[in-house]
């Protein structure tokens, strides 16, 4: 799944602690979503898209592949 995380992050100006710590979860987490390398849970996912006051889908997208 691709995703906006990043870039999103650094529009608001914030560090990967600072989101972990909005989201409940560990700064590693926020690094394996950015970086592709786990997709989170659905709850998960809503806490994301709640924090940038954006749709989930406007954040994920699911692989080209």
């Amino acid at each position: 799944m691709n995703n906006r995380l990043k870039a999103l992050r650094a529009e608001l100006g914030l560090s990967q602690q600072e989101l972990a710590a909005r989201l409940e979860v560990s700064r590693q987490s926020v690094n394996a979503i950015e970086t592709g390398r786990y997709d989170p849970s659905l709850p998960l996912a809503f806490r994301i898209a709640k924090v940038f006051g954006k749709a989930i889908e406007e954040i994920f997208e699911e692989d080209s592949k």
